[in-house]
């Protein structure tokens, strides 16, 4: 099978989503697929390619398309800047010239739009909803593949009578998280204190994340008393320095920021510590319906133990057997849990077993043979 995967967004990039682009391009071509990705030109910060930066292999071609960077203009028009620039680059895209029989596949339901105008196939993936893709529902023909990201995202889709869908979540690659060092060993070497308990939390520092839910659970006195860190990894710099701000101005004590850290690093950071947080907040539909964190894998295949908030986009992958729930927005409640997991060693493990089993279900191998059956089969 041919495949052109399409996306508006820079390329490489320190968010989710552009691993999970650009992993699920790697694991296409690994299945014998001709596979390109297209992205358009933007200034970056980051000097590695897309395939040293994620640390893939280079299996798929990549196209630079080329237009504008929405950052020239950003300081004298705002956001205006960034619809001008994706109004170029659908245009641009609409009239390239594309290969007789490639399926194209994309997140950007304008691009499906057009190229499903044109005649090809396509194949939207889906990874939340949102009222101006409402829009979209009008716009996209019934019969257009759709690839989702879960159970919610599926069921607002099929709402509005798109049938033809497939739920492929997200994934992890098991092998990065086998090592051989010893837990003491990596905190060595990420200078983290060997005799402290370590509750750590590792993503994007969004509101919807739930961040701000653990720091108010550090104050707690059941939290305060033990002989613990709470290790933040991750987010962007102006997101950590406004953390580290209100960190301090709280004088809340016993809380480190990593920073933004490598992907090749990530499994180290988790596999150091004694519980992983998934604090996602019940205020966004985003967070309660719609998502499939990466990080959730990657937190099952540590081995570490998890507590996580009870969401039902959370509850599709987790359950009560590997999983600690707790109810979302309540620092009372995650605190009483990570007091309580700190404590108990046997139910630490029981639940880390039961995840490290479960997730061999939601590897990124599995997730791209989901999908290219379903675009065989369709």
């Amino acid at each position: 099978m041919k495949i052109t995967y399409i996306v508006n967004t820079r390329m490489p990039n320190q968010r989710a989503h552009g691993f999970q682009i650009a992993k699920t391009c790697e694991k296409f071509a690994e299945l014998g697929n001709d596979v390109e990705l297209w992205h358009p030109y933007r200034i970056n910060d980051i000097g590695d390619d897309v395939f040293a930066y994620y640390g893939l292999k280079k299996n798929f071609k990549i196209r630079v398309i080329s237009v504008f960077d929405p950052l020239f203009l950003e300081r004298y028009i705002g956001a205006l800047a960034f619809h001008l620039q994706s109004m170029a680059f659908f245009l641009t895209v609409f009239f390239s010239p594309i290969e007789k029989g490639r399926v194209v596949f994309t997140r950007d339901f304008m691009v499906a739009f057009l190229l499903r105008a044109r005649g090809f196939e396509v194949v939207y993936n889906a990874h939340n909803w949102s009222g101006h893709r409402s829009f979209f529902s009008f716009l996209l023909d019934k019969k257009v593949k759709i690839v989702c990201n879960s159970e919610g995202t599926c069921a607002k889709l099929k709402d509005r009578g798109f049938e033809n869908s497939l739920v492929a979540r997200n994934g992890v690659e098991i092998s990065e998280f086998t090592t051989v060092e010893s837990k003491s060993d990596i905190k060595k070497k990420l200078s983290i204190p060997a005799d402290k308990k370590v509750i750590m939390y590792a993503g994007n520092l969004y509101r919807w994340k739930g961040v701000d839910v653990i720091l108010e659970a550090v104050k707690l006195p059941e939290v305060k008393s033990l002989n613990a860190v709470v290790f933040i990894v991750g987010g962007d710099e102006n997101d950590v320095e406004a953390y580290k701000k209100k960190v301090e101005e709280e004088n809340i004590s016993g809380v480190a920021f990593s920073g933004h850290v490598l992907r090749k690093d990530i499994p180290f950071y988790l596999k150091a510590a004694d519980v992983l947080i998934l604090p996602n907040s019940a205020e966004s539909e985003e967070s309660v319906s719609y998502t499939s964190p990466i990080k959730m894998f990657e937190y099952m295949a540590s081995g570490v133990p998890i507590i996580a908030s009870d969401l039902p986009s959370i509850r599709e992958v987790l359950n009560d057997r590997s999983c600690f729930f707790v109810k979302p927005d309540r620092p009372e409640e995650l605190g009483g849990a990570i007091s309580k997991m700190l404590s108990d060693s046997s139910l630490c493990k029981r639940i880390a077993d039961q995840a490290l089993l479960d997730v061999k279900k939601y590897t990124w191998d599995e997730y791209a043979k989901k999908i290219i059956l379903f675009l065989e089969k369709n």
